[in-house]
């Protein structure tokens, strides 16, 4: 059989499929993942930014480092340090302390950014365990 042949075999049997796909809305699939807000997978994120960041916040009586437990609602998505100065240790402080950047050690400013840097990946590992990700 040639190719021209074949061609026109092939194209007598062509035959139409119609196909109707149907998903579940967005807000129940994420709900099934436990990834909407307040959701298992922001509760996660929310305690393992504050554990994660514990050991970068700047600590000289620790009331910095407590107001982050005691501020952030968990599974709210928001972590907050509510003391007057959190703001300025944040963007400003100099990690001069016993465990500070300057000696060593992790506490220091933005230590958002640098907890994030060193452990992002660990805290995405746990959201897809959460929710069933590959």
């Amino acid at each position: 059989m040639s190719k021209l042949e074949f061609d026109k075999a092939v194209k007598k049997k062509q035959v139409e499929i119609g196909v109707k796909l149907r998903t579940l809305p967005d807000k129940v699939i994420a709900a099934r993942r436990g990834l909407l807000p307040s959701g298992p997978a922001q509760k996660y994120v929310d305690s393992e930014v504050l554990r994660y960041s514990d050991p970068y916040v700047p600590l000289l009586n620790s009331p910095l480092k407590r107001s982050g437990i005691k501020s952030t609602v968990i599974g709210s998505g928001r972590v907050h340090y509510d003391t007057p100065y959190a703001r300025k240790n944040y963007y400003e402080n100099r990690g001069l302390g016993k465990q500070g950047m300057a000696k060593g050690g992790k506490r220091g400013r933005l230590w958002w950014e640098r907890m994030k840097a060193d452990h992002k990946e660990h805290i995405l590992k746990g959201v897809k365990r959460i929710s069933g990700a590959k």
